[in-house]
């Protein structure tokens, strides 16, 4: 008989069971011992496209991972339905440690960085030398983002059958980057060969404005099934149409290394970089720098800069592109 009042004691208490059950809670995650290697090939709208041995597979990103982004080049962890049958879905549950990161912000005052690439290890910047006119500053900022990601850069000049290149060439000499002049927007089988020789064994990121070629030389040195819809420029005001909406990493023949398309740009924001690291992406003023004072703006009277190009060790050029380049950075001027 059950006892009520003063007298009771533990036996007594009647203990309602928990409805969440008995299982104490853990902070420790699943450690995922089954996973499989992937790497991303595209990001679409939280869809992930991993190669997945030779099987191409969906994936979601897992809860575990937070915040944490996943970007194409990435190497990941994958876990969950890896057949590769249409409607099935895995599971991103590791994002291994990143060798580069080629970021951007969409604007000089933009706070927000975004990664473009993952794990690329050169940056391939294409250019036309007319329709559209090519953008030498837009350049010179893939430049820095490059020098800062630790890509090593190459410059692809396409349309020479409509302007020389001798005089975009003269400007970067003296950073010594390597470059291809190509004469024609459908791409020849020599111009293709040449590129395919400086992306053999690298996974290369190409960068460049809208309507330059870029999607269509990457076109050209794919397999045909891997190809994508290109736009043409427009006549009236000299701009490409963004036929490439999402980065897309495709195999070169042979397994002879990776590109990696992205979007047209039409502005390359460098808030997320540091001003004093723009000089590291002009390595031909970076030594004229040890005379100036400290914290120098290299756009002020006692820069020494001044000095060393006098002196020939530099182009005047290039300190003017340097110099808008800062202004621009600092948001003295627009771009």
């Amino acid at each position: 008989m059950r006892r009520y009042g003063k007298h009771t004691d533990e036996d007594d208490v009647r203990v309602r069971p928990s409805r969440r059950g008995s299982r104490p809670r853990t902070h420790r995650r699943p450690a995922h011992e089954d996973a499989e290697e992937g790497f991303v090939l595209t990001v679409d709208r939280g869809r992930i496209t991993c190669l997945v041995g030779e099987r191409t597979v969906t994936a979601m990103k897992a809860r575990e991972l937070g915040r944490k982004s996943v970007v194409v080049g990435d190497r990941v962890a994958v876990v969950g339905d890896l057949s590769g049958l249409k409607d099935t879905l895995a599971r991103v549950v590791r994002v291994a440690e990143r060798t580069s990161t080629l970021r951007r912000t969409a604007d000089d005052d933009d706070p927000f960085e975004r990664v473009v690439v993952a794990n690329a290890d050169q940056l391939a910047i294409v250019t036309a030398l007319a329709d559209p006119e090519p953008r030498p500053r837009l350049i010179d900022r893939c430049l820095v983002a490059a020098f800062d990601a630790g890509l090593d850069p190459l410059l692809i000049l396409t349309k020479s059958d409509l302007a020389p290149p001798g005089p975009l060439l003269e400007t970067y000499a003296p950073l010594g980057i390597r470059h291809v002049v190509t004469s024609h927007e459908e791409f020849d089988e020599e111009s293709v060969a040449r590129v395919r020789d400086l992306l053999a064994g690298r996974t290369t990121a190409f960068v460049g404005h809208s309507g330059v070629g870029k999607t269509t030389l990457v076109n050209a040195l794919v397999p045909p099934e891997r190809q994508r819809a290109t736009g043409a420029v427009n006549a009236v005001t000299g701009r490409g149409r963004h036929t490439t909406v999402s980065a897309l990493a495709l195999p070169l023949p042979g397994g002879a290394g990776w590109v990696i398309d992205t979007p047209g740009v039409r502005s390359f924001g460098l808030h997320h970089i540091d001003p004093s690291r723009v000089i590291h992406a002009f390595p031909d003023l970076k030594p004229g720098t040890a005379g100036c004072p400290r914290a120098c703006s290299h756009d002020e009277p006692d820069c020494a800069l001044d000095g060393w190009v006098a002196a020939g060790h530099a182009e005047p050029a290039r300190l003017y592109s340097l110099r808008r380049l800062l202004a621009t950075r600092e948001r003295r001027e627009g771009d």
